[in-house]
């Protein structure tokens, strides 16, 4: 009996096919938006991730607070410090600065704007990369012209295969030697890809390079131990007051953040932003509801004769109320079922445009069918209690 009502179900709605696809598309439409928000969810927290992933537990930054916005004070921030707290800081087992900006880059015929990352020898004890070719600069180069590549700045200057190691590049008008290039670290320094940059002794982009163009210091450091972070982070911020001379009521004139805060900010402005999109979801879904439940009760008003009929001829309330409630539901999973195709190819779409980070994950998909199931059943009840309630003689009465 109840297979004969479920494919009643199904006729009726293929015999108003126009408005069952009109109240499926807005389940399809919210459906999507489920898969959309959770997949910009998983990107943004992959983003996250890849972001920080030269980082160890153990690294603080140091910045100057001319980096952070609302800053009104001017940092005193320079790569003396750098020396001062390896010095004092006991708990700072390194330390290298590094002052950023942007050039040109070009070999031959070939230019990309790349980052301009001026640093010491000890970077490699704290950026976690490893080189490809040749070497990375020493002690004694700091005033030396020579250069070392991110990888995606060589394979877009060189022809593939082609040893860099003693050619000469150009960076913003100053010709420099290839020393070296770095192997593909897919990972980033704050917002500057490692892949994207390349790396100069920090007096040659401070003198010629940057420091005109106002090229900004970063002091990374590692603590000794994960334990110690919080006292290196206090021992840092005392040496740098006593050095830089802030009075007690004066503010710091530099910032200092440790892995963990910078990640746990990170996180949590990712997990903002999922939590308004999947309102916006939620409420897409709820007017979809709306609109199948409007649908219904209009299905409900042009079938009174029909339901009287049924009701005339042995037809029990429970069996009216199974067929109504059964084409809301068939209405919400179908259009559920859509969305979740709809929402999984458009994924790999807008990744490929780069429009915005995305990622796939099983929650969505899940979740999006979930609800739109739960929507069917939810605004389908009422709809189809009132028919299963309606009184035959008034039902065979009606025009």
């Amino acid at each position: 009996m109840r297979r004969e009502i479920f494919y009643m179900a199904f006729e009726s709605l293929l015999a108003k096919k126009t408005r069952s696809f009109l109240s499926m598309l807005g389940i399809v439409i919210g459906v999507s938006t489920v898969i959309a928000v959770f997949a910009i969810g998983q990107g943004a927290r992959q983003a996250v991730d890849d972001q920080f992933a030269g980082l160890s537990a153990k690294s603080i930054v140091v910045m100057g607070s001319g980096m952070r916005p609302g800053a009104t004070s001017s940092s005193k921030l320079n790569i003396d410090d750098v020396a001062l707290i390896r010095e004092q800081a006991a708990h700072i087992s390194s330390a290298v600065g590094m002052i950023e900006g942007n050039g040109a880059v070009s070999y031959n015929s070939n230019e990309v704007i790349s980052s301009v990352i001026g640093t010491e020898v000890d970077f490699l004890q704290v950026a976690n990369m490893s080189l490809k070719f040749g070497r990375f600069f020493n002690g004694e180069e700091n005033k030396d012209k020579i250069v070392v590549l991110g990888s995606d700045i060589y394979s877009n200057l060189y022809d593939n295969g082609e040893n860099p190691l003693g050619s000469t590049v150009t960076i913003s008008g100053k010709k420099l030697e290839v020393i070296g290039v770095f192997e593909e670290s897919g990972s980033s320094l704050g917002r500057l890809s490692k892949d994207e940059a390349v790396y100069i002794p920090y007096e040659i982009a401070q003198g010629s390079l940057l420091g005109s163009r106002g090229g900004q210091l970063m002091i990374t450091l590692e603590a000794d131990e994960v334990d110690n972070v919080s006292l290196a982070t206090e021992e840092i911020k005392s040496i740098l007051r006593s050095e830089h001379k802030l009075k007690d009521n004066q503010e710091d004139d530099f910032r200092i953040m440790d892995a963990g805060s910078m990640v746990g900010a990170a996180q949590e402005s990712a997990k903002l932003m999922s939590t308004i999109l999947t309102l916006v979801a939620a409420i897409t879904l709820l007017v979809s509801g709306i609109g199948i439940m409007n649908v219904m009760f209009v299905t409900v008003a042009e079938r009174t004769k029909e339901i009287g009929i049924a009701k005339a001829i042995g037809g029990k309330q429970g069996d009216i109320l199974f067929q109504f409630l059964m084409e809301s539901i068939i209405l919400s999973t179908i259009g559920g079922f859509l969305g979740v195709i709809l929402g999984q190819l458009a994924i790999p779409i807008i990744s490929h445009f780069n429009i915005i980070a995305m990622s796939s994950s099983i929650t969505g998909p899940v979740l999006g069918f979930s609800f739109s199931a739960i929507v069917g059943i939810a605004f389908g009840f009422y709809p189809a209690f009132k028919a299963s309630r309606l009184d035959p003689v008034d039902s065979l009465r009606s025009e």
